[in-house]
């Protein structure tokens, strides 16, 4: 294999496919990016068993078409650190690859291509083309509800639903749920559920851009797929039934508060730094025109604080662990949030005043 590249055309797609190998690995060719040169191309692709990124370079000035692995991370260094004047030249020697840029030179190990695992080809199921910068808002404002780690392996991932008239994404860890759907017609038969682990829903996102050009997803029976641009992602998806969705969001709540997003959080997070640093405790007391917000630690320490609200009902107490409020706030980007409540020991219904897309579910705390 020997070839010629400019420094800026590898070292894009070379971050992005960092990102997906792991730093520790049981198996030492999972560290490794496979690099395939043929007819001006340089494709590269990297794994982690669970999530396969592949990112296709043109045009790439190709002497000799070859296959090799060599480490993701240090090629990714070498990038990075050397002259972006200079083209970068690459050349398989023995099992070493040499790699010259300007005054510098760079041996690397490697390890045969035939090594590298490929994620299995199944039959597409279902193919459903979206605006990038649709679906990087959908994603943008659900990912952060995932679980970390939870026995229910279901919850470590994002519910990916596709009906004939709705692409919806949720994500819950159990005390809280985040919910953002885009009415679109999809042109699918019957409605569809997959859950995608939270790996490949960070890996997508960091994919996606703020633009109308489309991406397209292929959902499989084991694997979602997707196309944006010159990459091409694909995840292994989780097996098992997520909750019902339908059954967590609060109904007739009495209690509607208007308030303006920026002051809420900034006064939520003022509250926040004398609440538990484990259970992240605040009480707010709601009474008409004004929210206050209470917290307190086991130092005994204190911190009170208020804000003006639009709110005509009853006075209310309840309480909620202050990083999911703040998330949530974060996560909005609309002036107003309106908040929707019914008694102490219900759940929040949080939403954009303005905006129906994406709404959020926040479990109350004893406290």
């Amino acid at each position: 294999m020997k070839l010629t590249i400019s420094r800026e055309s590898l070292l894009t797609p070379l971050q992005s496919i960092a990102g997906v190998v792991e730093k520790k690995q049981t198996m030492p060719v999972l560290s490794n990016v496979l690099l395939e040169a043929e007819d001006n191309t340089l494709t590269l692709t990297g794994t982690n068993m669970e999530v396969e990124l592949v990112a296709r370079v043109t045009p790439v000035h190709v002497d000799q078409p070859g296959r090799i692995t060599v480490p993701a991370r240090k090629l990714a260094d070498i990038c990075r650190a050397v002259s972006d004047e200079a083209p970068i030249d690459m050349a398989l020697e023995g099992d070493r690859l040499h790699l010259r840029a300007g005054n510098s030179h760079f041996t690397l190990s490697t390890l045969p291509a035939e090594h590298f695992p490929n994620v299995e080809d199944e039959p597409e199921s279902f193919r459903l083309e979206l605006p990038q910068k649709e679906l990087e808002y959908m994603l943008d404002a659900t990912a952060f509800a995932m679980a970390q780690q939870d026995v229910r392996y279901y919850l470590n991932g994002l519910l990916l639903e596709v009906d004939s008239g709705h692409v919806r994404t949720v994500a819950t860890d159990g005390h809280r749920l985040a919910m953002a759907h885009q009415d679109m017609e999809t042109g699918c038969p019957e409605p569809r559920q997959v859950i995608v682990p939270r790996k490949g829903v960070l890996e997508l996102a960091r994919l996606l851009d703020d633009v109308e050009t489309p991406a397209t997803l292929v959902i499989g029976d084991n694997h979602l797929r997707a196309t944006v641009g010159s990459y091409t992602f694909t995840s292994k998806l989780i097996e098992g039934k997520f909750p019902d969705y339908n059954r967590v969001i609060p109904r007739g709540g009495d209690k509607v508060v208007l308030a303006d997003r920026a002051t809420l959080k900034n006064t939520l997070q003022r509250a926040g730094i004398l609440s538990h640093e484990n259970i992240r405790g605040v009480r707010l007391n709601l009474a008409p025109g004004q929210l206050q917000v209470f917290a307190n630690n086991p130092d005994q320490e204190q911190a009170e604080d208020a804000l003006p609200v639009d709110y005509d009902g009853e006075a209310l107490q309840i309480g909620f662990n202050v990083g999911y409020l703040v998330d949530v706030m974060n996560a909005l980007d609309d002036d107003q949030v309106k908040i929707t409540l019914s008694n102490p020991n219900s759940s929040a219904l949080i939403e954009s005043e303005t905006d129906s897309r994406c709404l959020y579910v926040v479990m109350p705390m004893r406290l």
